[in-house]
């Protein structure tokens, strides 16, 4: 018997999908209808490319105040993006660019921590650990999107959208010198020192 050519569920016969038959499994049983069980990765014409000038930006941050990636021109940045604000993987970060906070400020860097939570969360999340780090809220996720730092998580078997933990390092030209993703926080804080300095 003749194999039913892959398709999506509801979807037309006429479309090819470029994808492994191994790929597609049935709808139901005796059914000519089939679905994509694994995932493909899309292509995402907003990743950053280095040497390329680094997405602006104008928040609100901690202490009331508004900040802009152009007022800190002709000084180094370091952009770090983080779930949420006082998980314990997100306070051990926020604490190591504390510790080096004076570190960063010598090697004349800037240190700025992004995530969605609402500015009075992160004057809270500051105020509970001591933390020198300035937290800019980018509550609509739109600077997320831009650094494609908004992605699909999956955890015990459930998928969400939320923020990947990265780190952007800007050069005082504007320009995206270096970029960590799905960042692990042992030892992170200390190699973006170290690439800081390098500058």
């Amino acid at each position: 018997m003749r194999r039913p050519a892959p398709q999506l569920a509801g979807g037309n016969p006429s479309v090819k999908l470029d994808a492994n038959p191994a790929q597609f499994k049935p709808v139901g049983p005796g059914s000519s209808r089939f679905f994509i069980v694994t995932e493909t990765p899309m292509p995402n014409d907003s990743l950053l490319q280095i040497g390329q000038p680094a997405p602006g930006f104008t928040l609100p941050a901690n202490d009331g105040r508004t900040i802009s990636l152009s007022q800190f021109s002709g000084q180094t940045v370091v952009l770090y993006f983080y779930p949420k604000d006082d998980t314990s993987g997100c306070t051990r970060e926020a604490l190591d660019f504390t510790a080096e906070a004076e570190a960063f400020a010598t090697a004349g860097a800037a240190v700025i921590g992004v995530s969605k939570d609402s500015v009075a969360k992160h004057d809270r999340f500051i105020a509970k650990h001591g933390l020198a780090v300035t937290l800019v809220s980018d509550a609509d996720g739109d600077l997320c999107e831009r650094y494609g730092t908004w992605v699909e998580k999956s955890m015990y078997g459930r998928k969400d959208m939320g923020i990947e933990r990265a780190t952007f390092l800007i050069g005082p030209d504007g320009t995206l010198r270096q970029e960590w993703r799905k960042v692990r926080v042992p030892g992170h804080v200390a190699e973006v020192l170290a690439a800081v300095r390098a500058l």
